[in-house]
């Protein structure tokens, strides 16, 4: 993926209906690939976001064009997932975000790659 290219653009959001109570969204996406930049192969799996959020929400159907921009991207899980949370970090500005990425089994192993914000303290 070329620095010059944002995907982070195509995320909409809309006001925080509750701003007074913290309240969990939990957005599955089961139907996320990418491409291994080894092989050339498909990567299929789940994304999953769980946030607490702050001024703002994340329009669904922003989030599902935005995952779609990937299909065609070679990186590797990790820099994937990471990706992701950037992006969403920078738009969304939740008070707290997970997004974990669930990659279907190839080659015998199955991998879950798990981003945290903030970081957990060591």
């Amino acid at each position: 993926m070329s620095d010059s290219e944002n995907f982070s653009d195509i995320l909409e959001v809309f006001d925080n209906p509750n701003t007074s109570r913290n309240f969990t969204i939990v957005h599955h996406c089961p139907e996320f690939t990418s491409v291994c930049p080894k092989t050339g192969q498909p990567d299929y799996g789940k994304i999953i976001f769980t946030y607490v959020p702050d001024k703002w929400c994340v329009e669904l159907k922003s989030l599902k064009m935005y995952l779609q921009r990937f299909r065609n991207e070679g990186m590797f899980y990790e820099a994937v997932t990471n990706r992701i949370m950037d992006d969403f970090l920078a738009v969304v500005q939740p008070k707290s975000a997970t997004v974990e990425s669930q990659w279907t089994p190839r080659g015998g192993l199955h991998s879950n790659i798990i981003v945290q914000y903030p970081m957990p303290q060591a």
